[in-house]
């Protein structure tokens, strides 16, 4: 497996495989690998014949007051990971390789990324759908891998590569789960022992709403309240938004139908989750 720390060297590599023919699959990651980003990397090893993971904190989408500094680095035990999953080619770049003196230049997409996350991170998307851009440029992937937990994300990125006709298929795979329920995340790093516990709640407070609509409610209002007074209860749990939303465009419904997206935002201490549920709607 390489690591590969220059840009133009991923690049090189890159248009290299793709002369010989070869299907690149990409997994983006910020590094702290867990089981989660482990599906990821697998399901581009089965799928892919070159699979690269990039391991990029990418200061864009953080905000001033966010976890830039202190987001988990461990750069051994991710290249062991990652190749423990068929990882071949590792694109690990520090800031200066992707945004070099005098970067100006950044990708929105505008609507989708003013909502939910958006609204409560100023700035993140904008981060989130540059480095992205750049990375498909760099590493000319068939395919990108991404996690489900990330849903808004996810839905942006497919809508850039629509729009500016980027030749990638922007594969969306399930949120993988501890086995009491919380969505697997780097950040659960931050959790002491009683917030653990007590964020396990999110999960049951997205089971709830799912088996309130699946029980014939069609009212979002009253689904989001149903989470609001489980979550309530639990200490330590302060909630930033709930939705329940268009599972193709995030946009509010007046009545439930279809396929709709559960989601959920909070803070367990100090430390900011997100997670959702897909439910379809008879």
């Amino acid at each position: 497996m390489q690591v590969i720390r220059q840009v133009h060297h991923m690049a090189r590599l890159a248009q290299a495989f793709k002369r010989a023919g070869k299907t690149l699959g990409l997994v983006p990651t910020m590094g702290a690998l867990h089981d989660g980003h482990m599906s990821l990397i697998r399901a581009a090893h089965r799928q892919t014949q070159v699979t690269v993971v990039s391991l990029f904190v990418n200061p864009l989408q953080f905000g001033p007051k966010e976890d830039y500094a202190r987001y988990p680095r461990d750069l051994r035990r991710d290249l062991n990971l990652a190749k423990a999953g068929g990882c071949d080619l590792i694109f690990a770049p520090d800031a200066s390789q992707m945004y070099p003196g005098g970067f100006c230049t950044f990708v929105e997409v505008e609507g989708l990324s003013d909502r939910l996350e958006g609204a409560s991170r100023a700035g993140h998307f904008r981060g989130v759908t540059t480095v992205v851009m750049k990375l498909l440029h760099v590493v000319q992937p068939s395919v990108a891998y991404f996690g489900q937990k990330d849903y808004q994300q996810a839905l942006l990125i497919r809508r850039m590569v629509k729009d500016l006709n980027v030749p990638v298929a922007i594969r969306l795979m399930p949120t993988v789960r501890e086995p009491d329920g919380l969505a697997m995340s780097s950040r659960n790093a931050y959790l002491t022992s009683e917030e653990r516990r007590h964020a396990t709640v999110l999960y049951r407070a997205l089971c709830a709403a799912k088996a309130r609509i699946r029980a014939g409610e069609r009212n979002p209002r009253r689904v989001v309240e149903a989470m609001r007074e489980l979550l309530r209860r639990a200490r330590a749990v302060r909630v930033e938004y709930l939705a329940v939303a268009d599972a193709a465009t995030l946009e509010p419904l007046k009545t439930l139908r279809r396929e709709v997206v559960v989601l959920v935002a909070a803070r367990v201490g100090s430390t900011r989750l997100i997670d959702n549920l897909l439910v379809g709607v008879s």
